[in-house]
C-alpha cells in the first residue's frame, strides 16, 4: 500500500494558514522534525497479504487468518504478550454509592482485587450511573492519570494508595477535582451512559520497574508456563490494556450495564492503551483514541513528532524490549498502526486529533485510520465513509471509523466529548 493519501495542496494550504505550527519546542529530543517535507516516502504494509503471500478477499479469511496473525505480530514485536484472564483471580468489594448531580445519577465505588484473596494488586473503580436509565446502559471505561479524585471534586472520592511516580511525590496531597475539565462528567450521564474510570497507575505504574510491580506478578508464572520470550513479554501498555478487561469482566456482571455496549476510551498513553485493549478483547464494543500518537493511531514509519527513538529514549517500559531493535529503521516493522485498527474491525473506532499536538502526529493518525479503511469495508461496514482527505479543523468525518482534528493542544474538551457521545449513539446504540 502506497503512501499517496497526503492532503490536497489546496486544503493543505488552507490548515498550514490557519494552525500554529511550532518549531519543536526546548522539551522535545534533539532532532525531532514537524516539516512535512522530511518526512520521506514510504510503504505501508498491506493488511491483506497474509505471512505465507497469499491475499485474504473474504471476511472469513480475514477472520480466520489474517487477524490472528497480525495479534500475533502485534505481541511479539511491539507491545508484548496479552495474557489470559486467568492470570487474575478477580473478587470484588463494595466500598459506597450515593446519588450525585441533584439525584441525576449514582455515584458508586468498589474495589478489585485481582489476586483474591490477596489484597494486592488492586483497582478502585469509580462508576457513574445514569439515574434514570431504562434498562442497562451503555458504559465508557476510560482510565485516568493522576487517581480518581482529580476527575471531580467530590470529597468522598477514594485516594489511591499507589503514587504517581512520574509527577507526585510521596505525601502531596491530593488536588481533588484538577483534571475534571477532561471529563464531562454530567453531560454523558446525561446523554444516557455510564461512566468507570480507574487510575492506570493501580494497575502498572509508569516507570521503569523491569516488571516487577502492579500485576506483572501475576504474569510471570503464566509467561513462563507458556514458554514466552523475554524479549516479548506483556510491556507496561500490554498490563494496562490488561486490566481493563479485568475491568470489564466485572462491568459484565453489573445489571445496570449492557454487556455489549462497553466503550474503551484513553486520552495519550492511555488512546494507545485504549486501541491495544479493543485489539485484543473483542467484547469492547468500541474504541476512542484521544491524540496517542505514535504507538497508538499515528503510523509508526512516519518521521514526524513522536518516533520509537523517542519513545525508547523516555519511556522504553512502554513497549516490549523486541520493538527497540526497530529504532535504527521502523520500515523493518512487519506491521504498521493502521493495522492496530484494523484489529478493531468491525467494531467501531474513534480516531482524535489536536491541531497543536504536533508531537501526536495528527496527519499520521488519519492515515492509519485511512489505511484500515479497506479491511473495514471488507467487513461489511462504511469505514470511513469515502473519506480520503484529512479534514479541516474541528470538522468530524467518517463512519464506522471516525476521525476530527480538533483545535487546541493534548488536553480532552468537551467538544472531543460531544463528538464521541455522537458517535456511540450512532454506531453503539444504534440511535
Amino acid at each position: 500500500m502506497k503512501n499517496t493519501c497526503f492532503l490536497s495542496a489546496a486544503l493543505l494550504t488552507a490548515i498550514l494558514a490557519a494552525l500554529p505550527f511550532p518549531a519543536a519546542s526546548a522539551q522535545d529530543p534533539p532532532g525531532t522534525n514537524y516539516d512535512e517535507s522530511r518526512v520521506g516516502t514510504f510503504e505501508l504494509p498491506d493488511p491483506f497479504l497474509c505471512r505465507d503471500g497469499t491475499k485474504v478477499t473474504t471476511p472469513e479469511e480475514w477472520k480466520q487468518k489474517r487477524r490472528g496473525e497480525l495479534l500475533t505480530l502485534f505481541q511479539r514485536d511491539m507491545y508484548g504478550v496479552m495474557p489470559t484472564a486467568d492470570c487474575a483471580r478477580l473478587a470484588s468489594k463494595f466500598l459506597d454509592e450515593k446519588t450525585v448531580f441533584d439525584g441525576k445519577a449514582v455515584q458508586r465505588q468498589v474495589v478489585l482485587y485481582l489476586n483474591a484473596p490477596e489484597k494486592t494488586p488492586k483497582m478502585n473503580l469509580l462508576i457513574y450511573l445514569p439515574a434514570n436509565a431504562q434498562g442497562p446502559a451503555a458504559a465508557i471505561l476510560a482510565p485516568n492519570f493522576m487517581g480518581n479524585p482529580t476527575v471531580s471534586d467530590d470529597p468522598d472520592i477514594i485516594v489511591p494508595e499507589v503514587p504517581d511516580a512520574t509527577r507526585t511525590k510521596i505525601g502531596e496531597p491530593v488536588q481533588r477535582g484538577a483534571k475534571k475539565s477532561r471529563w464531562a462528567i454530567e453531560k454523558i450521564l446525561e446523554r444516557g451512559y455510564a461512566l468507570i474510570t480507574v487510575y492506570y497507575e493501580e494497575i502498572d505504574p509508569d516507570y521503569d520497574d523491569q516488571r516487577q510491580n502492579g500485576v506483572h506478578p501475576l504474569f510471570h508464572a503464566w509467561e513462563d508456563k507458556h514458554n514466552i520470550p523475554k524479549q516479548s513479554r506483556g510491556a507496561t501498555i500490554t498490563a494496562w490494556a490488561w486490566g481493563l478487561s479485568r475491568a470489564l469482566d466485572y462491568l459484565q456482571t453489573l445489571p445496570e450495564i449492557d454487556p455489549a455496549k462497553v466503550a474503551v476510551m484513553g486520552h495519550s498513553r492511555l488512546g494507545k492503551t485504549a486501541l491495544w485493549a479493543a485489539a485484543c478483547d473483542e467484547r469492547f464494543a468500541a474504541s476512542i483514541s484521544n491524540d496517542s500518537g505514535c504507538g497508538g493511531a499515528a503510523l509508526t514509519r512516519r518521521n514526524f513528532g513522536e518516533t520509537i527513538a523517542s519513545m525508547h529514549d523516555m519511556i522504553p517500559w512502554w513497549f516490549c524490549p523486541k520493538y527497540a531493535t526497530f529504532v535504527a529503521d521502523p520500515n523493518l516493522l512487519p506491521f504498521d498502526q493502521h493495522e492496530l485498527i484494523a484489529l478493531i474491525a468491525p467494531r467501531p473506532v474513534y480516531i482524535a486529533s489536536a491541531s497543536e499536538d504536533l508531537w501526536a502526529d495528527p496527519k499520521g493518525e488519519f492515515l492509519s485510520a485511512l489505511g484500515a479503511d479497506p479491511v473495514y469495508r471488507l467487513l461489511g461496514t462504511d469505514g470511513l465513509a469515502g473519506v480520503t482527505e484529512q479534514p479541516p479543523v474541528n470538522t468530524p468525518v467518517g463512519g464506522t471509523i471516525h476521525y476530527h482534528v480538533r483545535s487546541g493542544d493534548h488536553d480532552v474538551t468537551d467538544y472531543d466529548w460531544e463528538q464521541y457521545l455522537n458517535f456511540l449513539d450512532k454506531y453503539v446504540r444504534g440511535k
